[in-house]
């Protein structure tokens, strides 16, 4: 059993997460910051852990994680204004690994996107750009450090009923979808695997059983 806390614990795909873990046996908590979320949380298995991650500091953070096994940054800003984007999806990310490294937490799963990759292509002027630019910098920043981190970079994700399926795959021309159950099982998946360590995972919905392509 391993102690994991999901920050954005009310995301679609961290509560999808929260619930494989817990049936695994693991010891969750869900960190959310809308008070009417306590329950979705909880249901999971999840023990529900109230906390706004955005406005919360490093010391505040790093005592938030002391204790843990491992760390799922499952945040984001969810769109919206540039400037939330940022405080979120990079400035908030970097802090809780920044904090984690000071807690003694040495595992670290970000949940990321594919295309947050140098030459992305997305304009300034975009109102994508805010999103993929934050998520650029926060892997740029989370490879820098010692943690034991893994890098889950899939493209767009869907609704879809999740197959157990993917397939690994370089930055692609076109457009790729994956199930938020299947990116959900490719987190749990990396939590239990020393192999992922290190890793950014690119991937997408496919033909080959998840655990299997992981480990290739």
């Amino acid at each position: 059993m391993s102690k994991i806390i999901i920050i954005g614990g009310h995301g679609r795909v961290a509560l999808r997460l929260a619930t494989q873990l817990a049936k695994r046996g693991d010891e969750v908590t869900g960190v959310f910051r809308n008070p009417d979320h306590e329950s979705e949380v909880a249901e999971t298995g999840a023990q529900a852990q109230l906390g706004d991650i955005e406005s919360m500091d490093f010391q505040e953070i790093t005592e938030l994680l002391r204790g843990q096994d491992a760390v799922v940054w499952a945040a984001g800003a969810g769109g919206g204004s540039a400037q939330r984007t940022y405080a979120v999806d990079r400035d908030a990310a970097i802090r809780t690994m920044d904090a984690a490294q000071a807690a003694g937490v040495n595992r670290f799963v970000l949940v990321s996107y594919l295309r947050a990759r140098p030459g992305h292509g997305v304009a300034p002027d975009e109102t994508f750009y805010p999103y993929i630019e934050a998520k650029k910098a926060a892997e740029e920043h989370l490879r820098a450090t010692e943690l034991d981190y893994t890098i889950l970079a899939p493209d767009y994700l869907t609704s879809d009923a999740p197959t157990g399926m993917i397939d690994l795959i370089l930055f692609p021309a076109q457009e790729t979808y994956v199930s938020r159950g299947d990116a959900a099982a490719v987190a749990a998946t990396v939590l239990a695997q020393t192999s992922a360590q290190r890793r950014t995972i690119s991937f997408r919905s496919g033909d080959t059983p998840i655990a299997e392509a992981i480990s290739d």
